[in-house]
């Protein structure tokens, strides 16, 4: 055995170690992870540990029942047998210094594929290659830098939630002990009293509140450290840091002057301090849950999806999905829920979950799960466990699929006020205590803790979140679900509105068809009928509709989509495309409507043509919108109808037609070059690029399934003439928050000026710093409620 020890794991690194960097390592495995540490700033790691390398030995063994299948597979979310999708609760997540860590994973081990951090729920969503990392090795892994996850595999959601809110009442609890009884042995100190029994006792009492003081510092307010050291040791300088250096000094002193017999320090406003802290921080966390934060307003998510029932096709909401019901999922749609392929050739695209885009084959008897889209043609699936639209809400939010925010927002805007706002409010408080250090030492402590405790720039920090917050509850209650509050703000910056024509301003319930060519025979009709099916535009559904022949059996071959073109597939030996008249090879023979060319083995059969049907209000909706915003409508149909939308929409709207999927993308691009911020609003499917171009992209559900990552909000297309109320919501969001970060600023000016003048004792400032931020916290919501209720 060799002298020398592995700087990574700690194993003895043989006759044959690996040198780098002046440190040994026992293999070339253990070395690279050391240089992938040292390439991406996270060394830090091995502060943790003097050899994080290896399993701690308090959690080895702890873990292997992990490796239970039965276990695993209740734990992982998906899989296809290369990439796994796990979510863990991680109850000690409590600041960015934590997200910092937890996103990193990857470099700490590169079997793990990128991982992301829901801070307000705790919980850190992981992709891992399932052939070089199991389970049990990524918990070890979050185990061994102190981020346990809690695990239970039976209503695990509840039990954590309520573990987590029982540590702050246990704190809030040790707190309000020795706060109570300090304050009763410090009750003759207030009189200054002369007397045998005072004299004789007032020793032991100052010692009495000096030990009660201990666990209200050390358990009750660790928290307000943690997040102060792990985010200073990060660069990262949080609204804490005032607070727990106004807690150190609070404490220090009064120890001083009892120890040394000068006086009876401050216990009574030290632990008054951190009881009027955690009060705040209580009340704060019992609003956030008020105001649903967490999304369970769900059940309001306006998504359809088409079930079979005796044969026949209905379009039901996915929250009334039940176990054993039988779905049909059409190309370019996603399918909701866990369940095993019935009918048809799955071809899968799973990017939704994993960011990974190669399809994966799925044949008849296969599992299929939960985000994964088909691209191919319909498929039929039988539900095999309950409905979670959590799961697709996760999915949707997910930072893969997140557009680039702008630095020039909302929350870089208070993350930087905040930052630099703690600087001054530490330089504030030192140059005041050094002024009164002169006079009195004791009133210097009682300054410097006052200053850092009333002017904390934690209403500053609550305002944005909960305004917007708020506004988020309140739109999905109205069924306009946006992805993420950062979409609010985006909203309220939008001058250029870009609608799509087919499935947005018209709608798909009521079009008009009509069918001009040689008779179709039944046996046409069917397989017509069979090929469209697949197809989920708009167009295809109304004619999926408008062809009444029932559908025994049938298999689609060489089925293939081509966007804003049409379909091509091969139905029982009958060659079938079905599109425009460019695309089947035939000659056009009207431009005065929309038109749906059949071409069957070779010969062009006719032609359906449709006469669209435009939404209610869609000239007044048009109107209100033109008062604010440049208008411009992008069709993929001809200029059929541009004289009639000319009539009853705004002059100044601009019109395109013909108008390709990459030319739509390609307008909007132009648009933004010009420094225009743009908001698309299309059907969700047929036009995902311009959606995912677009400052923001809106998809109109009507009763299909359009749930897609490319859109930053889904309306209920009967809630289509709400649109410019929602735009002007955003806007009067906003403008809650600046109003909320003035009256925080004059709320921190106003405490300094008293605290640095030594009018303002740190027990006060305790008091009022969260009934700040719970006052800032009723106010944004009240006023958001306010003109919610207006609109």
């Amino acid at each position: 055995m060799s002298d020398k020890i592995c700087y990574h794991c700690g194993l003895d690194c043989g006759k044959n170690p690996v040198e780098f960097n002046d440190k040994c390592f026992c293999c070339n495995g253990c070395k690279t992870v050391y240089e992938i540490l040292n390439q991406n700033e996270l060394s830090c790691y091995y502060d943790l540990d003097q050899t994080p390398g290896t399993i701690p030995k308090e959690i080895q063994g702890k873990f292997d029942y992990l490796n239970n299948p039965d276990i695993s597979d209740k734990l992982i979310e998906f899989s296809d047998g290369t990439t796994s999708v796990v979510e863990f609760l991680i109850p000690s997540i409590h600041c960015s210094a934590c997200i910092w860590v937890l996103e990193n994973l990857g470099t700490l081990n590169p079997a793990i594929i990128n991982s992301i951090v829901n801070f307000p729920n705790k919980t850190v969503r992981i992709n891992f290659k399932a052939e070089e990392v199991s389970l049990k090795d990524v918990v070890e892994l979050l185990a061994s830098i102190a981020y346990e996850p809690y695990i239970s595999l039976e209503d695990a959601d509840k039990t954590a939630k309520n573990k987590i809110n029982k540590t702050l009442l246990y704190q809030l609890g040790v707190a309000a002990f020795g706060f109570g009884n300090i304050m009763l042995l410090a009750f003759p100190e207030y009189f200054e009293t002369e007397g045998y029994w005072f004299n004789h006792f007032k020793y032991m009492f100052r010692w009495m509140m000096l030990i009660l003081a201990i666990p209200v510092v050390v358990y009750s307010a660790k928290d307000y450290f943690i997040t102060a050291y792990k985010g200073l040791s990060k660069k990262i300088l949080s609204v804490d840091v005032p607070i727990a250096l106004g807690v150190i000094v609070l404490f220090l002193r009064s120890s001083y002057e009892v120890i040394t017999d000068i006086g009876p320090g401050y216990f009574d406003s030290l632990t008054g301090l951190i009881f009027f802290l955690l009060i705040g921080k209580f009340f704060q966390q019992k609003t956030y849950n008020f105001l649903s934060f967490e999304r369970d307003y769900r059940s309001y998510f306006p998504i359809a999806v088409t079930k079979i029932v005796a044969g026949k096709e209905e379009s039901v909401p996915v929250q009334d999905i039940k176990e054993g019901d039988r779905l049909l999922i059409r190309n370019e749609e996603l399918i909701p829920i866990d369940a095993i392929l019935i009918n048809g050739d799955g071809l899968l695209d799973y990017s939704f979950v994993t960011g990974e885009s190669v399809p994966v084959y799925k044949g008849t008897g296969d599992k299929v799960f939960a985000g994964g889209k088909q691209t191919g043609g319909a498929i039929e699936i039988d539900v095999i466990n309950k409905m979670s639209e959590s799961y697709l809400t996760e999915l949707w939010s997910n930072d893969i699929f997140n557009k680039d925010i702008p630095k020039k927002n909302i929350k870089n805007l208070t993350d930087t006020i905040s930052r630099y706002f703690t600087i001054t409010i530490i330089s504030i408080a030192l140059i005041a205590g050094a002024f009164w250090a002169f006079k009195d030492i004791g009133i210097a402590a009682s300054v410097i803790t006052a200053v850092l405790i009333i002017a904390c720039p934690c209403a500053l920090a609550l305002a944005a979140p909960f305004a917007m917050g708020n506004m988020l509850r309140i739109f999905g209650y109205r069924k306009f679900y946006l992805k993420n509050d950062a979409v609010i703000e985006e909203m309220s910056k939008i001058n250029h509105i870009v609608f799509d024509k087919t499935g947005t301003i018209t709608t798909n319930e009521d079009n008009q068809l009509t069918y001009e060519g040689k008779p179709l025979t039944d046996k046409e009709k069917v397989a017509l009928k069979i090929l469209i099916r697949s197809s989920n535009h708009p167009l295809s559904r109304s004619l999926n509709k408008y062809i009444e022949v029932d559908i025994q059996s049938g298999k689609i071959e060489n089925y293939k989509e081509i966007v804003g073109k049409g379909i091509t597939g091969t139905v029982d030996l009958n060659e079938i495309k079905i599109g425009s008249a460019q695309f089947v090879g035939a000659e056009a023979k009207t431009n005065l409507s929309t038109t749906i060319y059949i071409k069957i083995n070779k010969e062009v059969k006719g032609f359906y043509k449709s006469k669209n049907i435009y939404r209610k209000n869609v000239a007044s909706i048009f109107s209100d919108l033109e008062k604010h915003y440049k208008l411009s409508i992008l069709s993929g149909d001809n200029e059929g109808e541009k004289s009639y939308l000319q009539s009853i929409l705004p002059d100044k709207t601009n019109y395109f037609f013909n108008q390709k999927p990459q030319d739509k993308l390609d307008y909007i691009k132009k648009l933004q070059d010009k420094g225009e911020n743009i908001m698309m609003v299309g059907d969700g499917l047929n036009d995902a690029g311009a959606l995912a171009q677009s400052n923001v992209g809106i998809a109109i559900s009507e009763d299909i399934n359009v749930f897609s990552p490319a859109c930053d909000g889904i309306l209920d297309a009967k809630l289509f003439k709400k649109l410019p109320n929602f735009l002007t919501l955003s806007k009067q969001t906003i403008n809650t928050i600046k109003w909320s970060f003035g009256l925080s600023f004059l709320y921190n000016i106003i405490g300094m000026y008293f605290a640095v003048t030594a009018q303002l004792t740190p027990l006060i400032a305790a008091i009022l710093m969260p009934l700040s931020s719970i006052s800032i916290v009723i106010f944004v919501t009240l006023i958001t409620n306010i003109i919610a209720n207006k609109r």
